[in-house]
């Protein structure tokens, strides 16, 4: 299994890897890798892969598949055991980073406020949508669950990660599990994500290290979706 290495340093912009299988003559496993594989509403990391002797492959999708992040790259030539130095785009992963630590922030707001879950979400490059399952549909007190998260942003709240046992992490806090859905039970390793003195969250995505480098979230929309689901919009500005 390929070595995931943004669950505990989101900020690898570099790094070298070894291509362990190729598949069709351009989906690619790495023996390990920082892009993020579409997934938990954050959409797939891009870049590229460059061989030892100058050639670029460019990384355009992630996923993954059997527990095997395989990474789609655009044109074929790369075969097992070549060894590449894989770069990020950096900008387009640092503003999921960003996107994806305000969406903890306001979920903690609304769990705080009324204990609701979550029922969907998806982050994009221009904004971010998140459903809750909120009983009452009140759009004013809604937006202003935005303002109370960017009170919360502007704290300059450490983030911290750690991968623990499932049984561990789950002794160790108290809800941390916010997926309506549940979370799947052959997940036995955790990585959490931590607002430090605030919340802690089971979750696989890539954040900042302080809310600080989040700024400023405007909650521009919201909708109700049916019976107690509640659909959120925000967008950094």
């Amino acid at each position: 299994m390929s070595k995931s290495l943004y669950l505990l340093d989101c900020y690898l912009k570099e790094w070298d890897a070894q291509v362990k299988s190729v598949s069709k003559g351009k989906y690619v496993v790495l023996d390990q890798t920082a892009f993020y594989p579409n997934s938990g509403g954050q959409p797939h990391d891009t870049g590229v892969m460059i061989t030892d002797d100058g050639e670029d492959y460019k990384v355009v999708y992630a996923g993954k598949f059997s527990g095997k992040i395989s990474h789609e790259v655009d044109k074929e030539g790369l075969k097992p055991g070549d060894k590449v130095q894989c770069k990020i785009d950096w900008d387009r992963r640092y503003k999921f980073m960003r996107y994806h630590t305000a969406s903890h922030v306001v979920d903690k707001v609304i769990f705080d406020d009324c204990g609701a879950d979550i029922t969907g979400n998806q982050i994009s490059l221009e904004k971010t949508r998140i459903d809750f399952s909120i009983p009452d549909f009140d759009r004013e007190k809604i937006k202003e669950y935005g303002e109370r998260a960017n009170d919360i942003i502007q704290k300059n709240i450490p983030i911290e990660l750690e991968l623990l046992p499932r049984d561990q992490a789950e002794e160790k806090y108290p809800h941390l599990f916010r997926l309506e859905k549940g979370f799947p039970d052959h997940i036995k390793q955790i990585r959490t994500v931590t607002l430090k003195g605030l919340d802690t969250q089971a979750c696989g995505g890539t954040h900042v290290k302080n809310t600080s480098e989040i700024g400023t979230i405007e909650v521009f929309k919201v909708a109700n979706k049916g019976k107690n689901n509640r659909r959120i919009y925000f967008k950094l500005i």
